[in-house]
């Protein structure tokens, strides 16, 4: 997967995380939500303006849009990572970490 497919989805993992629609995160940045729905897709290269109004929308850093790894192919390897970053973490983080797993693999 192309890096500008990688920054769309981590995008819309951390919106998701904020529990915002796509609608609501594009109004709170003043983007359009459909030039939103293109970035999370990858179809779009925002402009640095973008990026600094939906970081600030979603209250992270701009800097956490560029945090991710290339997909993992092996699920063993994959797994052992998930639970890797899950060791150790408070009840806050686990609760927040359920939410967002739950917002992506829930219809």
């Amino acid at each position: 997967m192309d890096q500008v497919r990688l920054f769309g989805k981590r995008i819309r993992t951390l919106r998701k995380a904020a529990r915002m629609t796509q609608e609501r995160a594009a109004e709170a940045a003043r983007l359009n939500s459909k030039y939103l729905g293109q970035i999370e897709r990858g179809e779009k290269r925002p402009s640095l303006d973008a990026i600094l109004a939906l970081a600030k929308a979603l209250q992270v850093s701009p800097a956490s849009f560029f945090h991710f790894d290339r997909e993992e192919i092996d699920e063993r390897v994959l797994r052992r990572k998930i639970e890797g970053l899950l060791h150790d973490r408070t009840l806050q983080q686990l609760q927040q970490a359920y939410r967002t797993l739950r917002s992506l693999l829930e219809p």
